[in-house]
């Protein structure tokens, strides 16, 4: 069962991530920028939880979960049409900090080993 969630989850991440490339054209959503990293789905695929991650960091971090809340409804009509399942999950979308958690750790890394010369 875990590895079929793992192919689903797999499977929503690469359809968002090109709908958001090709088909949502909200100027709040700069996809050029804007990175799918993650999907969790529920066990009953009722729910799925996007992570995402842009370039522009924090700054913009708001204004483009606003955005990607307004344009889930169109996202799940689309993915219903282009994956086949019983349920379409709905989706919500979460601001996924793991990259600037690791370059936060890089940093402190950096300050406390002494470096080669």
């Amino acid at each position: 069962m875990a590895h079929r969630i793992e192919r689903i989850n797999s499977l929503i991440r690469r359809e968002i991530s090109e709908l958001l490339q090709r088909e949502v054209k909200d100027p709040r959503l700069d996809s050029s920028l804007l990175t799918v990293t993650s999907v969790e789905t529920s066990l009953d695929l009722k729910y799925a939880r996007v992570f995402v991650s842009s370039l522009s960091g924090e700054a913009e971090k708001e204004k483009t979960l606003v955005a990607l809340a307004a344009a889930s409804g169109f996202l799940r009509r689309e993915l219903t049409r282009s994956i086949r399942l019983r349920y379409t999950p709905e989706l919500s979308f979460h601001w996924d900090d793991s990259i600037e958690r690791g370059n936060r750790i890089l940093t402190l890394l950096d300050q406390v080993l002494p470096q080669d010369e």
